[in-house]
């Protein structure tokens, strides 16, 4: 990985090299820094140890809930990794079984705030004085909060308006040692019963690492943030745009980013001020979206309304780049083949499709496969109507749009595990972005067909 923040001087610190990876200390680093780790992650065991003890004593008192709704409660408490490993489950119907993907929709990453003071004492760690040489303002209160970092409106000297994102105190070493404990969990699992090697507990664990770790670098994500924009001047595209990054004021902790005024993609009343043409400005998201698959190195995994904007100057803002996907070209070949069917539910080009994106062991049986998508049919119809008046209000579209996707993801999921198929992550990834666009297609341009409108690349 390259690290373009590296090197880079920090106002008042060099704190430009400094990585959720390095900051926990390795071997040749500060000895003390090492000890201190290592009694934290002990800490942080016997801390998961006493939060499942106390719920075992809760089972047997008699607080018997179902074991899904048990789980959720438990990485509840037990906080920000488990929050984003329910948030793992609760989006990866092609790994998990379809009870627990429904439960842990509701584990929600929304978080109560820490004071201000905790969050400043991480910005002057990172940042030295250039917190009070580079700001004229930081607001105190935070426009939002979650698990991994809280996010707070500032100005610069320059009167820019930007937002800082700040990682919360111990996220990084907390995710380590969880995660290599529920690595060596599941490699023990998979030693005693291994059948269970199929599935690949321990294989889960890595990719769930290797994504959380991702999102909890401030350094990569201010990385895809500028090879989005690279992406976006070398490809001429002018009517989309992602917010610039002050690689001056940001670290591994502290990404400070331009600060966006708009609304969400959904917003169709707010747009028409902003835009003479919504439907236009949809066919610049899809489009610019859809380039990325096969023009940049990684696609935005989680094109939800709130991480679309519109803007003032009408432009189109992705934001937020903590999730980001990757696929391979004879994979996005086989997706776009699989949309194509479902959009015209044709059921033998689904199954050949997910037989060639699935891993199998065996031959799969095309035709017996497309007998049973065909069951799927009304529940297809329910999430891609053909009917604009069929459509929620706007203001529940995401959160009806999120169940509905999410419960035809499952649906597919099980229906091709019954016949062998085991799918990569990516396919969910990519499946749920196409379903995302097609609700705003029936929100801002009813009358255009995705997958038949020259105006769209996607299959180009």
């Amino acid at each position: 990985m390259s690290v373009l923040i590296q090197n880079t001087p920090v106002a008042g610190r060099n704190r430009g090299n400094r990585t959720p990876e390095n900051e926990g200390g390795t071997l040749g680093s500060n000895p003390a820094r090492v000890l201190g780790d290592g009694i934290k992650g002990a800490f942080r065991i016997g801390q998961t140890a006493m939060v499942v003890g106390g719920q075992g004593v809760r089972w047997l008192r008699g607080d018997r809930h179902p074991l899904p709704r048990l789980m959720r409660d438990t990485f509840e408490r037990l906080g920000a990794t488990y929050i984003k490993l329910g948030q793992f489950i609760a989006s990866s119907p092609t790994f998990f079984p379809r009870e627990y993907v429904d439960e842990f929709q509701n584990c929600l990453d929304q978080t109560r705030p820490l004071p201000y003071a905790v969050m400043e004492r991480i910005l002057r760690e990172e940042l030295g004085t250039a917190v009070d040489t580079e700001f004229t303002r930081i607001d105190r209160t935070p426009l939002a909060s979650a698990s991994i970092a809280q996010v707070h409106g500032a100005r610069l000297t320059s009167g820019e308006e930007v937002v800082l994102k700040i990682q919360k105190p111990g996220v990084s070493n907390i995710l380590l040692t969880d995660l290599n404990f529920l690595y060596v969990s599941a490699r023990v699992v998979e030693t005693l019963a291994p059948k269970l090697a199929w599935t690949s507990l321990s294989g889960i664990i890595q990719e769930i690492q290797r994504t959380m770790m991702e999102e909890c670098d401030f350094v990569q994500e201010a990385n895809n943030l500028e090879a989005f924009r690279e992406f976006l001047d070398r490809t001429g595209n002018t009517e989309a745009t992602v917010p610039r990054v002050h690689r001056r004021l940001s670290t591994g902790r502290v990404l400070t980013m331009e600060r966006f005024q708009g609304v969400p993609l959904t917003d169709l009343e707010t747009i028409r001020r902003y835009s003479d043409d919504p439907e236009r400005t949809l066919i610049t998201a899809m489009n610019t979206w859809f380039a990325s698959l096969t023009q940049c190195e990684f696609f935005h995994a989680d094109v939800h309304a709130g991480n679309l904007m519109v803007l003032e100057d009408g432009r189109v803002g992705f934001i937020d780049f903590g999730i980001v996907g990757r696929i391979d070209p004879d994979t996005w070949t086989a997706v776009s083949d699989f949309m194509g069917a479902l959009m015209s539910a044709d059921f033998e080009g689904m199954a050949d499709a997910m037989a060639r994106i699935g891993v199998t062991r065996e031959g799969v049986d095309v035709k017996a496969l497309a007998r049973d998508l065909s069951g799927l049919q009304q529940h297809m119809e329910t999430v891609v109507p053909t009917d604009p008046q069929e459509m929620p209000d706007i203001e529940t579209l995401s959160e009806e749009t999120d169940d509905d996707v999410n419960e035809l993801l499952m649906d597919l999921v099980r229906v091709g595990e019954d016949h062998g198929l085991h799918f990569p992550r990516e396919f969910a990834l990519l499946i749920k972005q196409f379903l995302y666009f097609d609700r705003y297609v029936h929100i801002l341009a009813p009358e255009m067909d995705m997958f038949l409108d020259e105006r769209l690349n996607m299959l180009h």
